[in-house]
């Protein structure tokens, strides 16, 4: 089951390496650009908490229980995997790994992003939550979780802020109607 997760989790880096090339912002069609050093930050999150969650899992203890625990952790990632792609094609062109405004960029407030303002985040969330369950180590599940966390927090900071500029009143309308990250929570 752990060579299971390992490629799933090299699946997703693989994903977010095909985005990172496709999906930065064009100097070309950017209205304005204010990432923070955020895209960088949430790399090296990732990296160093995936390396540490598989050095702290328990991939080799095998009863029913760890099984049942790696299969609703796998469940969880494959959710997060389905939210975040479906919130990035709804975003359409709209959608960059850098935050930034394009040229004709309208607020996005239907689909997903009725429910919640920043669903392809939730999704990440989702994923690194699932694959740090799988690895059926509370220490493994905290090296993950946490700095993700975090990180994705710093992220939506940097990114609202943008939001907040570029929109104004809409956007603190939307935000009134919609929790940031899950919904009904936060």
């Amino acid at each position: 089951m752990w060579i299971l997760i390992i490629c799933l989790a090299y699946l997703f880096g693989l994903s977010e390496m095909v985005l990172a090339v496709t999906k930065r912002s064009k100097k070309k069609t950017v209205k304005i650009k204010k990432d923070s050093g955020s895209t960088i930050t949430l790399y090296v999150i990732f990296t160093i908490s995936m390396t540490a969650g598989f050095f702290l899992a328990n991939f080799w203890k095998q009863s029913s229980i760890n099984y049942f625990i790696t299969s609703f952790g796998l469940l969880i990632y494959m959710v997060g995997l389905i939210i975040r792609w479906t919130a990035i094609i709804q975003l359409k062109k709209g959608f960059t790994v850098d935050v930034a405004i394009n040229q004709n960029h309208q607020l996005k407030i239907d689909g997903l992003y009725r429910v919640i303002r920043h669903p392809s985040y939730l999704g990440l969330f989702l994923i690194f939550s699932g694959l740090s369950i799988s690895m059926n180590s509370i220490l493994s599940f905290l090296v993950i979780t946490l700095p993700v966390f975090f990180a994705i927090s710093y992220r939506i900071f940097v990114e609202e802020r943008l939001m907040l500029m570029e929109f104004g009143e809409e956007y603190i309308t939307y935000m009134k109607s919609t929790k940031k990250l899950m919904p009904g929570i936060y």
